[in-house]
């Protein structure tokens, strides 16, 4: 036992920057984690967007990096999924936070992987690796979703089982969410795939997926992408998002964004 205690940085708020408290943290596995902050009773954002988070630098500047919400828009409080990179700038400091902490919170929230920058259509796919499954925890808890898709898609590739963030909500269909258990039930679907190890679900990663078609399986509608009906969401890898992006170009789809909505996006701010 020792009387020492670490003494943690106070933040100070900035015009840009409010300073958020840590309520909760979720060690998942060794380099996977998540946590939920305080809202500001002001912070309004659509489901799907990002924002710029971070800590104290060495320099004692503000350490910031984009991060989606994971947590819907009508969530009182503010999660996050994060990686944990040892030698990170941010995500070294990041992965050691507690519940009491504070961490900086951008007041600006922005980001292509929301609603309004798709065309209506009839089903909705989100593709993610990774850590890209952030915003797509945010949109199949938003109400709103359900009223514009009559299917709402999250396929989520990873290399281990334990990477599989949230995978028991997601397989619950969101039942302990109030405002989209009633729908989700009937239209959303969840399409797990573990890539390197043994999983009693997918192995395969997400294009030998659509290649076979075992993506579609259970879903409505036909074993193929349609750019008439689907609407596709993508965050993760960079070799995922180039590849399936130039794979949709080829379908004939369109890639959209806020001031004109196509019938597939990406996160521009993430991928360069």
């Amino acid at each position: 036992m020792t009387d020492e205690t670490i003494e943690k940085p106070v933040l100070e708020p900035t015009g840009a920057l409010s300073v958020e408290t840590v309520l909760s943290v979720k060690h998942w596995n060794e380099h996977l984690f998540s946590f939920r902050i305080t809202r500001p009773a002001s912070f309004r954002f659509r489901s799907g967007e990002f924002i710029m988070i971070g800590l104290k630098g060495d320099n004692g500047k503000p350490l910031l990096r984009a991060y989606s919400i994971a947590s819907p828009a009508w969530d009182e409080e503010i999660e996050f999924l994060s990686i944990k990179v040892q030698d990170g700038p941010l995500t070294s400091k990041l992965q050691k936070i507690e519940p009491g902490d504070q961490i900086y919170l951008g007041r600006k929230p922005t980001g292509t992987l929301v609603t309004d920058a798709l065309l209506p259509g009839k089903r909705l796919f989100m593709l993610s690796t990774g850590t890209g499954l952030a915003p797509f925890l945010s949109l199949p808890r938003d109400p709103d979703v359900y009223e514009f898709y009559e299917q709402v898609v999250v396929v989520h590739s990873v290399r281990r089982v334990s990477d599989l963030a949230f995978r028991d909500e997601m397989e619950g269909k969101w039942s302990e969410d109030p405002l989209v258990s009633e729908q989700a039930p009937n239209q959303f679907h969840y399409v797990p795939t573990v890539t390197r190890e043994p999983f009693d679900g997918h192995t395969a990663r997400i294009d030998k997926l659509v290649e076979s078609g075992a993506l579609f399986e259970g879903i409505p509608g036909a074993a193929k992408f349609d750019p008439e009906t689907d609407r596709i969401m993508m965050c993760g890898s960079m070799e995922m998002i180039k590849q399936f992006g130039a794979y949709f170009e080829e379908q004939g789809f369109t890639e959209g964004s806020n001031a004109a909505p196509g019938q597939f996006v990406i996160e521009r701010a993430f991928v360069g």
